[in-house]
């Protein structure tokens, strides 16, 4: 009992319903949270800035249908107006989904890089190999200039990302993170 006659609070425990027990390693003593590191938190900010281009990228490829009409007739001057049309369409319908694409795929890795999820590390750097070949194929192809830049900013910031995510701060919080609990 406490000083005003009311008994203290339970220990947290699971069958108090105020918590959890916390986790104990090896040796019996509680073991801590991982704390994300600047570089992780940083990381983590940077692929939703990352989302944000992908959805700036898909609202451009929804207005910019003049620049991808041009692009097409300047690639294949033998095509019907027919043709054109379509291409357009299939050409503003691409930018859609790999807009929806990236925006989902940038907050994902956001979410599992940040909880320290290992796998997650790995798949990023797998997406910023693909992300390199899209540059490549986008220099390569005719197309809208505010297009090319937003994939050169994108893969720019990519590479910095996984640079954070190697660092050595992020490498230990990755580990203490996939540590087994007890």
């Amino acid at each position: 009992m406490s000083d005003y006659g009311t008994p203290p609070p339970p220990p947290p425990g699971p069958e108090s319903g105020y918590g959890q027990m916390p986790q104990m390693n090896q040796s019996g003593a509680p073991q801590a949270a991982a704390v994300r590191p600047p570089a992780m938190d940083q990381a983590v900010m940077l692929m939703k800035v990352g989302a944000g281009i992908s959805l700036l990228g898909l609202l451009l490829s929804l207005f910019m249908h003049g620049a991808i009409r041009d692009a097409v007739e300047k690639s294949n001057a033998s095509l019907t107006p027919a043709q054109v049309d379509t291409a357009v369409a299939v050409g503003t319908a691409t930018g859609i989904v790999f807009g929806l694409l990236g925006v989902g795929l940038w907050l994902w890795m956001a979410s599992a890089n940040g909880k320290g999820k290992s796998w997650a590390r790995i798949v990023a750097t797998v997406f910023f190999a693909f992300s390199l070949l899209g540059l490549v194929s986008t220099l390569l192809q005719a197309g809208p200039v505010i297009s090319k830049l937003l994939t050169v900013v994108s893969t720019l910031l990519g590479a910095y990302i996984i640079f954070l995510l190697y660092k050595k701060e992020s490498s230990e919080f990755y580990a203490a993170s996939s540590a087994p609990r007890a």
